[in-house]
């Protein structure tokens, strides 16, 4: 391979992984039932920055897939769950994929 060939492949290597969509992972008290579940579902996909959302009512989870170059304040989140009856205990930010939250919680116990 020729040396620009190889540069350009290297940059599609480092594009291609760092696009991965964020996750953010919430912990929320106050989830008691699948009618909580849908309403914070509801509210937050209303949202333009998200694309997916997870709520786990056994591990107090709520999930959050931001739209590829899409961002939302933290504070943004919290007021949305707060404005609807719950409790934001913790935040965190990941590049992990949705599907890697649900097996984890799968496999942990609450």
């Amino acid at each position: 391979m020729k040396p620009r060939q190889i540069a350009l492949a290297l940059t599609l290597v480092a594009v291609a992984a760092s696009s991965g969509a964020t996750t953010i992972e919430m912990t929320v008290n106050g989830l008691v039932c699948a009618f909580c579940a849908q309403g914070i579902e509801k509210k937050l996909k209303k949202l333009p920055a998200i694309a997916e959302v997870l709520v786990n009512l056994e591990h107090r989870l709520v999930a959050v897939v931001l739209k590829d170059g899409q961002d939302i304040p933290d504070a943004e989140l919290r007021k949305a769950l707060t404005d609807a009856g719950y409790t934001v205990k913790a935040i965190s930010r990941s590049e992990t994929p949705i599907g890697d939250v649900r097996e984890r919680l799968k496999q942990a116990r609450p």
